[in-house]
């Protein structure tokens, strides 16, 4: 519980209290959990649609993107900032790459990224509103984080004293697979056909993302993690309101 707790605070914005110091093999188990935590973001998405019914879906579509980005502070959008400008600044070459992921300012790729990447999903959402499949709510942000364990559990960390250099020491890949399985389980109870689909896009788009990173990089940094949760949860998006 305590790892799940830690996944909890870093993944979200939702007020959690831990008692005692922070092990680092808190750390490192709570990697596992990060789907659940998609998980629990999707019903929260969810139920807050369903409570916005009678409200138009242009509305309710902008509202639930705000509390998307709210709930998880805008983490892994930072990241996808980064990245952009790092990609594009970098020129292609390693050490360029690293040294403008770094730097706090973001640069107009980083801008131009993050707009469009909240465009897509805002139409996305009103996709799926207007079409009454709130349910398929839950997929893109457990999807989006069960790609980060996926990708700290085989993909190098760069950098020795980076955000997720904890996580990439030691991966639970045992309870990463177990947990996994089992939220897999859930969102295929609960939203039937789609889920398969969405399993695939995600899966495929990690694979291709990592061949970018380790082409460019060697190996992953935390705002490459925070870019890929970011592009699962469009392209699962993208895939649901085009099958729904």
């Amino acid at each position: 519980m305590r790892a799940f707790l830690v996944a909890l605070q870093f993944l979200t914005c939702l007020p959690v209290r831990m008692d005692g110091e922070l092990h680092p093999q808190d750390t490192s188990r709570s990697l596992a959990w990060y789907p659940v935590v998609g998980l629990l973001i999707g019903v929260l998405l969810m139920l807050s649609a369903l409570l916005l019914h009678d409200s138009p879906p242009l509305l309710s579509a902008a509202l639930l993107l705000t509390l998307w980005v709210v709930l998880s502070g805008a983490l892994h959008l930072d990241g996808l900032a980064d990245s952009a400008d790092a990609w594009v600044g970098g020129l292609g070459d390693r050490d360029r790459t690293l040294t403008i992921m770094k730097d706090p300012r973001c640069g107009p790729a980083g801008v131009v990224t993050v707009v469009l990447v909240l465009l897509v999903k805002f139409s996305a959402l009103f996709t799926l509103l207007e079409t009454g499949n709130v349910v398929l709510l839950l997929l893109a942000p457990a999807l989006g984080r069960m790609a980060l364990p996926l990708l700290f559990s085989t993909t190098p960390y760069v950098r020795e004293q980076g955000l997720g250099s904890a996580l990439a020491a030691r991966p639970p890949r045992g309870l990463i697979l177990l947990i996994g399985a089992a939220v897999f389980i859930v969102l295929l109870l609960v939203a039937g056909g789609s889920v398969p689909g969405a399993l695939v896009v995600m899966v495929s788009l990690f694979l291709l993302l990592r061949i970018v990173m380790m082409r460019r990089l060697g190996g992953t940094t935390g705002d490459v993690a925070g870019a890929l949760v970011e592009m699962t949860e469009v392209a699962v998006l993208i895939f649901l309101a085009s099958v729904c």
